[in-house]
């Protein structure tokens, strides 16, 4: 009986421990609907003060490892808070580091569909690693906005 509840009190354990690190992960269900909060942002407050609320490190379109870009048609980036250096550069040429372009093949991608999941390598700003990440992508007019999920 001692030993049948030790091993209930490791499992207990193990399990509390999977669903507390779960719980600094964002979803897909979570990064579809920050897109979604950040669309009706862009639509009722503008191009301009969306922008400088999607780059805020502090703001509201960032939440554990989930957090908005956005960018242009033309393969500019216009708002990646964890990146923020980012903001204006061209990102065509940028590759992961399987050699894919990612901002060439979310462009082909978006000119498809108005919204899509695109999975690529990407470092991840919270571990320091390079993991696989899939992007939910929305089309809006001439921008795109995006949230992601590690995996």
């Amino acid at each position: 009986m001692k030993k049948l509840t030790a091993l209930l009190c490791v499992l207990t354990l193990a399990l509390s421990l999977h669903a507390a690190l779960a719980a600094d992960k964002g979803t897909k269900e979570e990064a579809v609907a920050m897109v979604k909060k950040a669309v009706a942002f862009l639509k009722t407050n503008g191009r301009e003060k969306a922008l400088a609320e999607f780059n805020n490190p502090k703001g509201q379109f960032i939440d554990r490892d989930l957090y908005v870009i956005v960018g242009d048609m033309q393969g500019k980036c216009l708002a990646h808070c964890t990146m923020p250096e980012w903001a204006g550069k061209d990102m065509m040429e940028v590759q992961d580091p399987e050699g894919r372009y990612i901002t060439k093949e979310r462009l082909k991608l978006l000119q498809k569909n108005n919204s899509t999941w695109q999975t690529y390598k990407y470092l991840n700003p919270k571990t320091k690693k390079i993991e696989t990440k899939s992007t939910y992508l929305e089309r809006v007019g001439d921008l795109y906005i995006g949230v992601g999920v590690y995996q």
